[in-house]
């Protein structure tokens, strides 16, 4: 069975490329061993005898063809690593039929280790240069791609629109077409499963490094998906081939699987907390401490005036799905209201596949203006939110149920137009 790698999209319909038909792209570029083309991958893994593939594993499996004498440029970080948790720097610095060049790293750096500004550095165990893109430059600059054949990414986002690998990758995308080189994603899982869509679509003006798109604040697609998108809406020359991963299915979350977590930045230390912070997230651009500084970031939500007990009788009122609250008391070392003893809440999860984050993150929002209208200072909830008719029906008292129904619209369109770049069932 022949092998296809890849789906190239040069600013057409993502259809067009290589792939020999739409039942093999939505396949995710299944790769099957020529021993055991019987045996479906799905089946190995409901049997516990498989783990999901990355990109990075399909690559390898074909000896890196699509790279063979080619000069890379790896954008990446500590969570690009294989199955087998070797770092993709190392995978590519040892392939004999290409020339890693150079590496490129985004918020957080190379080893994913810095809550500030990167500095350019230069990589302990290759050697190569180390071009930060989260310091004075976000984009590659042309001098950086001049030695390069090709760009490849490969980084572990979290299925949340303000999560900043996304701009990072948008970034990538129009510096590798404007320099006339391909980028290569080497695809992984959304760890909060590609199935559920939730929040409001971004607002065309609210453009920024954590809004890079007009997607949803929890959009259901992988790197590879939301490349495709945005090179197709937003008219890019990129040549982009997505190199899919095999055994993974739009409905399974990080732990179904088979893979170890690597946490992909200092405070999202958990699925847990991945699935939570398309919500909690939202609150931190506020006067509260969303948990950094402790050890269970996202999933607390506190401030020294806050009534932990009163917010989440309030809450649990609510009968929200999936969730239940706690009142409690914590004291951050560290970020927002830093040595402070804070009042406040945890959110336990309860059932994973009915909670809905957003929708939880709201109403905290709601809840905190009904109970503390004057010590909660929302000017600022609007910054990841990025959509102004949810922050003002938050300002305003709207109740939950109307400002939810709001996003139906947006969310049926967004469905309809991301059908078109997804590459797995």
């Amino acid at each position: 069975m022949p092998l296809c790698w890849a789906s190239r999209v040069t600013g057409r319909h993502p259809n067009r490329g290589t792939l020999a038909s739409e039942s093999s792209r939505r396949l995710a570029l299944r790769v099957q061993h020529p021993y055991h083309l019987a045996i479906s991958w799905a089946l190995l893994l409901a049997l516990g005898k498989a783990q999901v593939l990355l990109g990075i594993d399909v690559l390898r499996r074909a000896d890196f063809a699509p790279l063979a004498n080619q000069r890379v440029g790896l954008v990446t970080n500590h969570t690009g690593r294989d199955s087998n948790g070797t770092p993709t720097i190392d995978v590519l610095f040892a392939a004999k039929n290409l020339k890693l060049a150079a590496l490129f790293s985004p918020e957080h750096g190379i080893r994913g280790a810095r809550d500030e500004k990167v500095a350019d550095s230069t990589d302990e165990k290759t050697g190569l240069p180390v071009w930060s893109l989260y310091g004075d430059v976000r984009k590659p600059k042309p001098e950086q791609l001049a030695a390069l054949d090709v760009l490849v990414f490969d980084i572990q986002d979290i299925g949340t629109r303000f999560y900043t690998y996304i701009s990072t990758l948008r970034n990538c995308l129009e510096a590798a077409a404007e320099r006339k080189i391909p980028l290569y994603v080497l695809d992984r899982p959304n760890p909060i499963d590609g199935v559920h869509v939730e929040g409001p679509v971004r607002d065309a003006a609210a453009d920024s490094f954590t809004a890079t798109h007009t997607i949803p604040v929890r959009h259901g697609m992988t790197m590879g998906e939301l490349a495709t998108l945005i090179v197709k809406e937003k008219g890019l020359a990129t040549q982009l081939h997505v190199i899919g991963c095999q055994g993974w299915s739009r409905a399974q979350r990080f732990d179904a699987t088979g893979l170890e977590w690597k946490n992909p930045s200092p405070n999202m230390r958990s699925l847990t907390q991945a699935l939570l912070y398309p919500g909690v997230g939202l609150l931190e651009t506020t006067n509260l401490s969303v948990g950094r500084g402790t050890d269970t970031p996202f999933e607390v939500v506190g401030a020294p005036w806050l009534d932990g007990k009163a917010l989440a009788k309030e809450l649990r009122s609510y009968k929200l799905p999936g969730v239940t609250f706690v009142p409690i008391r914590f004291t951050p070392v560290a970020s927002k209201h830093q040595g402070k003893e804070c009042g406040g809440i945890n959110l336990a999860i309860t059932d994973w596949q009915s909670f809905e984050p957003v929708r939880t993150g709201i109403a905290v929002a709601i809840a905190l203006r009904q109970l503390h209208h004057e010590q909660w200072q929302l000017e600022h909830f609007d910054k990841l939110l990025a959509h102004h008719a949810t922050f003002a029906a938050v300002r305003d008292g709207k109740p939950l149920a109307e400002i939810v129904a709001s996003w139906n619209g947006d969310l049926r369109e967004f469905l309809t137009r991301r059908e078109a770049a997804l590459l797995y069932r």
